[in-house]
């Protein structure tokens, strides 16, 4: 793909150390792969950066697209067991909706910092039936990431990602710590929190689309409702699925992609096509949410939920294990144990122990030794696809 300088460089400038930091992660070596360009971040009127489309096939069938566990305990882990066999839910790429007019800003201040570029984010989640589900998303502009507040965003549904949009409502972003906190999300300001409890989401997989009343810049967000033992994957990107550890640093830089390993999209092809959710969970900076869905949408990843950390600085060594330890944690609760887990340093091992992934050989480290926690050494993605193949079906409750 072509290169070119994405706005957000200037923000990976501005915000130089706390990157560094966040991708310093117990480095391991990594593989060449294939390159990938830089899309922008938000749009006017169109896709932003949540989308979750891509062109081209899928490296191992499917469909094309974009882009754990509880401290001991009985697993929730989904597989081959009793059930019925789990739905694809990888297609989801209606053509967004006329989104109209913009329209006035409530603030002047709004309009000034619209004027640099949008970053804006989802926080996507997985829900169980009869649960509260709330659609999340923050909305900033420019190299300081600076929120808008008390804005209209209209809240856009694609029910179970089917060929409809439906326009459920319109809402204000909010002010800094006017709203509790939600799934671990603190209200710093330019978010909005809207409960989609009673649109009567039915199992399955449901795409919104946010847009800025002002200026129709967008981002998304994907909601998986899912019974317990439901079979999933979790990933981590960086040096996992990315070639380097620390190569999302110097492509934001020049506006480029990270390289991919080579058939690593290919390995999550074969377990989605398997029936196995995938979620891609990474210790980035927040901010780098859109280009986190950039890449696994450039590199045709299947489209799967993605959590960044919600800090400006993301997390390294103890503090990235504690954080993805939470983040299974959270999904253990509702009894969502992933199956599979990929990684490339100790934290990913850690957390991935402390989070009951079973069977051990299943916590896949790619071209690193993990010395204290049982992880499986591959030195490349190709040696899984047979073991991958032979597999069973995944059954969903």
């Amino acid at each position: 793909m072509k290169s070119h300088r994405s706005p957000l460089a200037a923000l990976a400038c501005a915000a130089l150390c706390s990157l560094v930091v966040a991708c310093a992660d117990d480095v391991s070596p990594g593989g060449g792969g294939s390159g990938g360009g830089s899309g922008g971040e938000a749009t006017t009127g169109g896709q932003g950066v949540g989308a979750g489309t891509s062109d081209g096939g899928a490296p191992s069938g499917g469909a094309p697209s974009n882009g754990g566990g509880a401290m001991g305990g009985e697993s929730a882990q989904g597989g081959s067991g009793g059930g019925t066999p789990c739905p694809d839910v990888t297609v989801c790429d209606a053509p967004y909706p006329d989104l109209g007019d913009a329209r006035d800003w409530n603030h002047f201040s709004s309009e000034f910092t619209a004027q640099s570029f949008a970053n804006h984010r989802g926080r996507d989640m997985f829900y169980n039936p009869g649960d509260t589900m709330w659609v999340m998303a923050k909305f900033a502009y420019g190299v300081f990431d600076d929120d808008i507040q008390d804005e209209e965003v209209d809240v856009y549904l694609n029910r179970g990602c089917g060929n409809d949009w439906q326009l459920v409502d319109t809402v204000l972003t909010t002010e800094d710590d006017t709203h509790p906190t939600v799934e671990g999300v603190e209200d710093t300001g330019g978010w909005v929190f809207f409960d989609a409890t009673s649109l009567g989401l039915e199992e399955g997989r449901h795409r919104f689309l946010m847009a800025v009343g002002g200026d129709l810049t967008t981002t998304e967000v994907y909601l998986d409702i899912v019974k317990p033992g439901t079979p999933l994957v979790v990933s981590d990107v960086d040096g996992t699925l990315t070639t380097e550890e620390n190569e999302e640093f110097s492509a934001l830089l020049t506006g480029d992609l990270p390289q991919s390993n080579p058939d690593s999209a290919a390995v999550m092809w074969a377990l989605s096509d398997k029936g196995y959710r995938i979620y891609y969970v990474t210790a980035r900076p927040d901010f780098l949410g859109g280009r986190t869905r950039e890449f696994l949408s450039a590199h045709q990843y299947p489209l799967g939920l993605v959590h960044t950390t919600l800090s400006t600085t993301g997390a390294t060594g103890d503090a990235a294990a504690e954080y993805k330890t939470g983040e299974l944690a959270a999904i253990a609760a509702r009894g969502l144990v992933p199956s599979w887990a990929f990684g490339n340093t100790t934290t990913d091992a850690q957390a991935y122990e402390a989070s009951n992934i079973q069977p051990p050989e299943h916590r896949i480290m790619f071209q690193f030794t993990d010395e204290m926690y049982g992880c499986r050494r591959i030195e490349a993605y190709s040696e899984l696809l047979p073991e991958i193949d032979a597999l069973d079906p995944a059954q969903c409750p």
